[in-house]
């Protein structure tokens, strides 16, 4: 081959021209993957990580829903990382009232080893036909004059890469830098979005000689300020995710020390060891209000799809994977990938979890304007059951029986369960007004300006100051 058509050679290489580019190697960049390579398209998924990295994310391990997975990639591919499957409710340890509160986590639980998980399904893309480039950053997002998004530039090793598709599906995570890069002025994708709405968390596997008394349940510890909490999960009787956060809204918490504080107080820590540590930012508030531009559809992290109360949210990227996968085989298909074409993935995410998450959030708003002791001796008095119902199935549901034990427990906190029966009825009209989601972008702004208005008495209702 001549200089001449080796320089050809490698010119062609750098411009490539899938159908569509899954920018992460995350849940959701994942599924969406796997479920446009199984419909015969061609996807390339972009990932920042080495191959080696590539799956190593930092998680709180906990799987809530592990029996409910798209088929894009089956469970029997990622069985191996459910490393435990016996843990069945939750321990909330609440230091001011010397009470712990056993609450049972309703459907199928697992704790997981995230790395061993990231690299499963990531197999399991690659085996349906999709393509990984690794060691691939993303630079920048490239746009028709139109304003419709048409293809990513990026670096590889030193070499610059330039991705032509008719999607691209951003999976890249928490404040996702696309979204810095994309002039959104002419859609309805929703850039809302600040860092305060996010929560700054750090983890550690742990490593303890005897087994943990309670191997069979989700930890948690409220921190001593407020809209924080610690975390003690085990992956087995003897390896534990110890972690903490904090919303973005507060003063900052010295994540590693303050953790340390609390290992170092805890005798079954004694002589621990710690294999890995990994920090993240992880959203704390709702979906976006719509994730999708001519073009271009945010997923997973990188679209507010997590459980702002919990922080969970594997199950919900996955389908959001599937879901704008979908919607992108649909528009490949027609031949038009614009917004309205688009659309129906921002239905089914509100129908199936968006429209909980987002009443969700509104007790996430109130964590950020109440006492902490007041809060935590009401907790303390809570049955179990539906503080469970509250945390992992997503309801908004406190109910008359919760409210009159509560009262008849809780002596001096009924100011504060005032608070949370009104708002917990602001949260029941969130729920119904994302039940009537438009069906199209014409009727979104109409329905946005209600829901803003909806907004206003949450914010009155828990003292709390916006967040959006």
């Amino acid at each position: 081959m001549s200089s001449m058509e080796q320089s050809a050679s490698t010119t062609a290489d750098r411009n490539l021209s899938p159908d569509v580019v899954v920018v992460g190697a995350g849940t959701a960049g994942c599924y969406a993957a796997a479920t446009v390579a199984n419909a015969g398209y061609d996807v390339v998924v972009i990932e920042r990580k080495t191959e080696e990295e590539a799956g190593h994310i930092a998680c709180g391990d906990a799987l809530k829903g592990a029996d409910a997975f798209p088929e894009a990639i089956p469970k029997s591919r990622i069985q191996s990382a459910f490393t435990n499957t016996d843990v069945d409710h939750g321990r909330f340890e609440i230091p001011q009232e010397d009470t712990v509160l056993e609450i049972p986590v309703p459907g199928e639980l697992a704790v997981i080893d995230r790395w061993e998980y990231g690299r499963k399904i990531i197999e399991g893309a690659d085996d349906a036909g999709a393509d990984f480039h690794y060691d691939t950053v993303v630079q920048d997002v490239v746009q028709a004059d139109d304003g419709r998004v048409t293809g990513v530039k990026a670096m590889s090793r030193g070499t610059p890469l330039s991705y032509e598709a008719d999607l691209v599906i951003d999976g890249a995570g928490s404040l996702s830098v696309l979204q810095d890069k994309v002039d959104f002025s002419n859609s309805t994708f929703d850039t809302n979005v600040n860092y305060s709405q996010f929560c700054s968390a750090y983890r550690e596997i742990v490593h303890v000689d005897e087994p943990v008394e309670w191997s069979d349940a989700l930890v948690f510890k409220p921190t001593e300020r407020a809209a924080g909490y610690l975390w003690y999960f085990p992956r087995t009787e003897t390896e534990i995710n110890a972690g903490l956060g904090f919303q973005m809204t507060e003063q900052p918490m010295q994540l590693v020390e303050d953790l340390k504080r609390d290992l170092r107080n805890r005798p079954e820590f004694t002589g621990a060891r710690v294999e890995d540590k990994l920090g993240a930012a992880l959203p704390t508030r709702r979906p976006y209000d719509s994730a999708v531009h001519p073009g271009f559809v945010a997923v997973g992290d990188a679209a507010g799809h997590v459980n702002p109360t919990t922080g969970g949210g594997i199950a919900g990227a996955a389908y959001a994977g599937k879901y704008a996968a979908e919607q992108a085989i649909e528009g490949l298909e027609n031949g038009s990938l614009d917004e309205e074409t688009l659309w129906r993935y921002n239905e089914r995410v509100m129908d199936h979890y968006g429209g909980r998450y987002a009443a969700l959030d509104v007790y996430n708003i109130l964590s950020t304007a109440v006492d902490v002791d007041d809060l935590m001796g009401l907790l303390a008095a809570m049955p179990g059951d539906k503080l469970a119902e509250a945390l992992y199935s997503g309801s908004t549901d406190i109910g008359l029986k919760l409210k009159i034990e509560a009262l008849l427990k809780s002596r001096g906190h009924w100011g504060t369960i005032w608070n949370l029966y009104q708002t917990k009825r602001r949260a029941d009209e969130i729920m119904a007004h994302y039940e009537n989601y438009p069906s199209s972008p014409e009727a979104f702004e109409a329905w946005q300006a209600e829901r803003d208005e909806l907004m206003e008495s949450v914010y009155e209702t828990t003292g709390a100051d916006p967040k959006y």
